[in-house]
């Protein structure tokens, strides 16, 4: 079944220079395995794709059942000079949680 990722977690997002962070943290023990196989460097690239500039890193914090990616070269330079309306990547996490996953049956 797919879902929006919105339906099993939340999310925050933030800047470091030219760098985008964005947290995905699951709402259940149970959601965290499949945010671990499906919520890819390569597939959230591919979701910001023509957005940013750089490449994915992704990061596992299984003690909070998080992600943590960076979006390197999305920010045109970061807060103080860029001249997006965003500058700070706050809304890249709602971006985010518009992306469909697929939801195993067991664990909906």
């Amino acid at each position: 079944m797919k879902v929006r990722l919105l339906d099993i977690a939340h999310a925050r997002s933030g800047d470091k220079g030219d760098t985008a962070n964005v947290g995905v943290i699951a709402r259940k023990a149970e959601y965290y395995p499949v945010l671990v196989r499906q919520l890819t460097a390569a597939r959230v690239a591919r979701h910001f794709r023509g957005m940013i500039k750089g490449n994915v890193e992704r990061f596992e914090l299984p003690n909070l059942r998080a992600l943590n990616f960076l979006l390197h070269g999305a920010l045109d330079g970061g807060g103080t000079i860029s001249l997006k309306t965003d500058a700070q990547g706050k809304v890249l996490s709602t971006a985010l949680l518009r992306l469909e996953i697929d939801l195993p049956r067991k664990q909906r």
